[in-house]
């Protein structure tokens, strides 16, 4: 057995010194008949997509068009009070005072043309520049694309494509969901079925200096405030605020002109009955909201600054026990929502006693004002990021991700009927919604948005004939 071992081991051995001097006298040449891929240029051309497009936001268009609005309802105005002032000025008194309310309607048109024209100055340069550049990174394209010998580009740009179509699917190119049996027969405007494209955007006189807040219009204005437009600021750490801010108009908002200026409910803030958190809104020249520190509506007449409070059951939850909420975060202080439609003023809290379920009031007008009739939904208010009311039915909405926001779910007072496939997306302009109410004075949805106020138009059905996107602002 050994010498047969022995045998064996040589002849391994002998194998692979033979082996070994194989290798040390096989030469191989590798000829690579392709181009090598032109990695720095790929680099270049992504960087420079990126900078491309990080220079284009649906913001500035919206903002042009907001800018082109205000002028357009400016203009009018300025004929008219020029009208009135040659049809009856007496020469003394009357007349210096009118030209010198005209000479300030004057000096915000200007303000309101020099933003526009520097605006429009700015998308000018843009829109030259990025053409260039696109151009460039086509031709580039095409010289990349002859690398891809397995057509994996073609395939993924299929791919982004058929997601682009499933998304505007999605965002409102599906037949509206019809509406529950018996929904709102009472509402003038017919059937709320969709939400537009952004309207108005802008940041007014504070530009990224106020996260959090609301605005919007008076659904019933006094006499002469018909055009006007009001703000509310959160002040205290996105929490509180103690004065509300007076616009003359849509454009004395965008370009930041406030000539009624504030009304202050109190010097110091925060303290007893100023504003706590964003969900306020203005009825008839009264700013109703939730009082600091309470779980009590407050109520504050611009003209008299007299403040009423409307008490919610005692085991309604506030101090930020029942926000609204998505899956990242809450908003803080939003316990209480008020809202607007055609027949007044409404609340949305929850208590214990429903478990945290939202629960709908009527808030009646009157000295003092009153809590009215009350309905109790079936939806957990922290699983809702929003809420607002149209023609008696409450509408909640859900945080989708940072571009959309999904009305999911209705209320119809009238009927009591739910709905928990609403299905109607808005399409956002940043992150977070903190203010969402309907004015019923230009149906609009008034959202207030990391600093920005933006609205949207509620398109509205009736005997089948839908209202389309496109139709002009009143």
């Amino acid at each position: 057995m050994k010498p047969h071992v022995f045998v064996l081991l040589w002849t391994s051995v002998a194998l692979s010194h033979q082996d070994a001097e194989a290798k040390d006298e096989c030469v191989c040449d590798l000829l690579n008949i392709e181009r090598s891929f032109p990695h720095e240029q790929f680099a270049s051309l992504r960087s420079a997509a990126a900078t491309c497009a990080s220079k284009l936001s649906p913001q500035q268009a919206v903002q042009m068009d907001s800018l082109l609005l205000g002028l357009e309802r400016r203009l009018p105005q300025l004929l008219g009070d020029m009208a009135t002032l040659e049809a009856e000025d007496d020469g003394d008194l009357y007349g210096l005072l009118s030209l010198i309310l005209i000479h300030n309607e004057l000096q915000e048109l200007q303000q309101l043309v020099d933003q526009l024209n520097s605006t429009t100055t700015g998308s000018q340069r843009l829109i030259t520049d990025t053409g260039q550049q696109l151009q460039e990174l086509t031709t580039e394209l095409k010289t990349l694309e002859q690398f891809d010998t397995e057509n994996q580009v073609r395939r993924q740009s299929d791919n982004e494509r058929l997601k682009r179509d499933l998304e505007q699917c999605r965002n409102g190119h599906l037949p509206p969901t019809a509406p529950p049996a018996g929904a709102a027969a009472t509402c003038p405007h017919g059937h709320f079925f969709n939400v537009s494209t952004a309207k108005i955007q802008t940041a007014g006189e504070y530009p990224g200096s106020y996260k959090v807040g609301a605005w919007g219009r008076d659904p019933r204005p006094q006499e002469g405030k018909e055009s006007w437009y009001w703000l509310v600021p959160m002040t205290s750490s996105n929490k509180y605020a103690n004065y509300v801010r007076q616009y003359s108009s849509l454009s004395s908002l965008t370009v930041g002109v406030s000539i009624p200026g504030n009304v202050q409910i109190h010097a110091s803030n925060p303290t007893t009955n100023t504003i706590q958190g964003p969900n306020v809104v203005l009825f008839a020249g009264a700013l109703y909201y939730n009082c600091y520190n309470q779980g009590t509506v407050c109520r504050l007449d611009l003209v008299t600054k007299d403040i009423s409070t409307v008490r919610l059951p005692e085991d309604t939850r506030y101090n930020s026990k029942a926000n609204f909420c998505h899956l990242d975060e809450c908003y803080q202080h939003t316990d209480l929502d008020l809202a607007t439609d055609e027949s007044g003023v409404w609340v949305v809290y929850t208590t214990k006693q429903h478990f945290g379920n939202m629960v709908l009031s009527k808030v009646e007008a009157g000295q003092p004002p009153a809590l009215g009739r009350t309905w109790v939904t079936s939806v957990f208010k922290q699983s809702v990021s929003n809420t607002f009311v149209v023609c008696g039915v409450l509408y909640a909405t859900r945080y989708v991700d940072k571009h959309l926001e999904e009305i999911f779910y209705s209320y119809d007072t009238a009927t009591g009927a739910e709905n928990f496939h609403v299905g109607i997306f808005i399409q956002k302009l940043s992150t977070n919604i903190f203010f969402l109410n309907y004015s019923p004075m230009d149906r609009m949805l008034h959202a207030y948005c990391d600093g920005n106020m933006v609205a949207y138009r509620a398109l509205f059905q009736r005997d089948g004939i839908q209202e389309q996107d496109t139709e002009e602002l009143q």
